[in-house]
């Protein structure tokens, strides 16, 4: 029973990244196609050019992370949870008064900011 329950979710997911991947192959083209020919007045590309410019892109823009399974959250996450933990007390404070000066600005109407100003 259990197989059969794992071989439809491999199968579910496999149509799904497809899809996924059709959709997004279509909206390359569709883009590059309307927008790109009449600015740029380059050719015009099919649907198989248009994945290859977004694995491309991928490859050049987003890299190859690995983001499925182990490493989750980001290392700078967990260093800067580290260094909060490593702080005395003063530290701490010192950092959050800066922080809440920093800001403060941003809940203030512009009047009070330029009223300052002058």
């Amino acid at each position: 029973m259990k197989k059969k329950f794992w071989f439809k979710k491999i199968i579910g997911f496999t149509i799904l990244a497809i899809a996924i991947t059709s959709l997004l192959g279509f909206i390359v083209m569709s883009l590059w196609n309307s927008i790109l020919v009449a600015v740029l007045h380059v050719s015009l590309i099919n649907f198989w050019q248009a994945l290859g410019i977004l694995i491309l892109s991928k490859i050049l823009f987003g890299g190859f992370k690995g983001r499925w399974g182990g490493h989750r959250g980001g290392g700078w996450k967990h260093e800067l949870h580290e260094k909060w933990h490593t702080m005395t007390p003063e530290e701490r404070e010192k950092i959050k008064q800066e922080w809440r000066s920093r800001c403060r600005v941003w809940g203030k109407p512009d009047t009070e900011q330029n009223a300052g100003a002058e």
